[in-house]
């Protein structure tokens, strides 16, 4: 073997031990942000522990284990693909909730089925008696999730198209806008 060969396949060997690291550690922390064992009930305070990303977050009532927490109704980008048109709107919809939740008391409204297959908690959050999720998309920085259905849902549609028509955050960017309908347009059709 020439030294061209062997040095193509150390790389290779080297990228591919690489990639299992990572992914082995990211697939550990992911349960273990899931696996949380606390529990939550409708009406229940609790605190923000860590923002996930722009659409799930971890929270613990006082004196209890943290739980996973997927907001109900919305949708947001993913806030860890570099270079990526959509990322500072994910970014800043995590932003928003971390600024939103910090140190304050947030009320949770469990839906209907209170887990999903992930084990995460699915509500609606409020803070001061605002819902977090129409804050996100006020501002443009979600998208009203519609493949499952929940009873706010023409609200926080009606919010979204608020948004789009003031050009607010996503909205203000044609590639974002264009992504964001593609995926509305997914979400109408997996309904029918």
């Amino acid at each position: 073997m020439g030294r061209a060969t062997v040095a193509f396949w150390s790389v290779i060997l080297i990228l591919a031990g690489a990639s299992a690291f990572y992914g082995i550690n990211a697939e550990k922390q992911r349960r273990s942000v899931q696996s949380a064992g606390g529990k939550i009930e409708s009406g229940d305070l609790v605190r923000l522990v860590k923002v996930i990303d722009g659409d799930s977050l971890v929270a613990a009532r006082e004196g209890q284990p943290p739980v996973t927490i997927r907001i109900v109704g919305i949708k947001s980008f993913d806030a860890k693909v570099e270079k990526d048109v959509v990322t500072p709107f994910a970014q800043a919809a995590m932003e928003t909730i971390q600024r939103s939740m910090l140190d304050r008391p947030v009320r949770v409204l469990l839906a209907t089925t209170p887990k999903d297959k992930y084990g995460r908690y699915l509500a609606t959050l409020y803070v001061d008696d605002e819902d977090i999720a129409i804050r996100l998309i006020r501002q443009g920085l979600a998208l009203v999730y519609t493949v499952y259905p929940f009873p706010a849902m023409q609200g926080y549609l009606q919010e979204q198209e608020q948004a789009r028509a003031g050009r607010r955050g996503l909205w203000s960017n044609a590639t974002a806008t264009e992504r964001a309908l593609a995926l509305i347009r997914e979400w109408r059709n997996q309904n029918q």
